[in-house]
């Protein structure tokens, strides 16, 4: 059966060691007016140089922090308390949080942009950063299939291919589900992957 299309980021699914995902997750800082959006389920990455938080690139190796998973500020018109679950970029506020599920222990899940099959699993991946949806306000990040190698510093490490029956056809030209961990963790250093 073909897959389902439709990329949606980063999903937390459950943790390493198997137990549930409980939905924890941690505050931090955007800078006043940065100007790229952020979406449900994109990677972000600490920026040390002003202690906030910035969007990850495709081409970025550097450790990434987290998945992005909503936003509250002060808005700068109306002066009322705002949440999103996406951050719409250029915002004129002084109060900006991010909600980050930052624990290098979970499993999330990520749609593949070509066929990936068993013998892909354990390598280490970049993701396409396509831009989000500002009506849902949810990531478009997919696994960057050909980006597959041993280097430990690519940000995401596949380790299993999901259950899910609407997506984990691996004949299929794309759209499965794969399961992986942030691999390049500001937390915990990347390892090297099977490539």
């Amino acid at each position: 059966m073909a897959n389902q299309t439709g990329n949606t980021g980063l999903q937390p699914v459950r943790l390493l060691g198997g137990t549930p995902f409980n939905n924890s997750q941690n505050r931090y800082r955007i800078l006043k007016n940065y100007g790229k959006a952020i979406f449900q389920g994109d990677l972000v990455k600490l920026n040390a140089t002003n202690g906030t938080i910035n969007a990850v690139a495709s081409s970025n190796d550097v450790p990434v922090v987290g998945v992005f998973n909503g936003v509250n500020y002060t808005d700068p018109t109306t002066q009322k308390p705002t949440y999103k679950n996406y951050y719409p970029g250029t915002v004129s506020a002084n109060d900006i949080i991010a909600a980050v599920i930052d624990d290098p222990n979970v499993v999330y899940s990520i749609n593949a942009d070509a066929t990936f099959v068993v013998a892909d699993l354990y390598a280490n991946y970049k993701v396409n950063p396509t831009a989000g949806s500002t009506n849902s306000g949810n990531s478009r990040f997919s696994l960057d299939v050909a980006t597959g190698d041993s280097s430990s510093t690519f940000q995401l490490k596949a380790i299993d291919i999901s259950q899910n029956p609407d997506n984990s056809d691996t004949a299929a030209p794309s759209g499965v589900d794969v399961l992986v961990i942030i691999n390049n963790h500001a937390y915990r250093s990347g390892t090297v992957g099977n490539d």
